[in-house]
This record gives structure tokens, C-alpha cells and sequence, in this order.
């Protein structure tokens, strides 16, 4: 599964009260990636994006603009190893 990826991300800045989440959700789906996102307690959005290694890149690509109000600040990418554990995407 070469072509599989899975990361874990962090994304910091203005990311909270700007449909960040919701936008995130959009995109993946919109490129058949699969995960999760959730807002964290210290003001940063976290995830975690599984697919074809280019979808998963082009919805990381995304995330350091994400929505309209958004001002990312910075995003932290950890890749894992492919797990295939997701039907779908959801926000936590």
C-alpha cells in the first residue's frame, strides 16, 4: 500500500470559530480521504487523514490556508503507517 497514507496533523493559529472543522470535513470527502478533525482545548484543530497519498496531500495543502476567516499559523504533519481504519470522516 504504497500509495496509502496516513498523517496526523496540528494545525495552530486562528483555526477555532471560523468553520474550520466543517471545512476540513468538506475537502476530504470532496477528495475521498478518510479521518477525523476536532478542536483541542488549547485553541488548535487536530486530525487525522488516511487515503491515497496525493488526496491526503491536497487536503494538507488546503489546510494551511483552510476557510475564508481562518489565519494558520502553522500545521504539524506526522505520518503513520496506513491503518485502513476509517469508513468515513468525521468531526469529533
Amino acid at each position: 500500500m504504497k500509495d496509502k497514507t496516513r498523517v496526523h496533523v496540528k494545525i495552530t493559529g486562528r483555526v477555532q470559530g471560523v468553520c474550520y472543522r466543517m471545512e476540513t470535513k468538506r475537502v476530504a470527502v470532496e477528495k475521498g480521504v478518510k479521518g477525523w478533525v476536532r478542536n483541542r482545548i488549547d485553541g488548535s484543530v487536530e486530525g487525522v487523514f488516511e487515503g491515497d497519498k496525493e488526496k491526503v496531500n491536497e487536503v494538507l495543502d488546503w489546510c494551511n490556508d483552510g476557510p475564508m476567516f481562518a489565519n494558520v499559523e502553522q500545521v504539524e504533519v506526522v505520518a503513520h503507517d496506513y491503518k485502513k481504519e476509517f469508513t468515513g470522516f468525521t468531526i469529533l
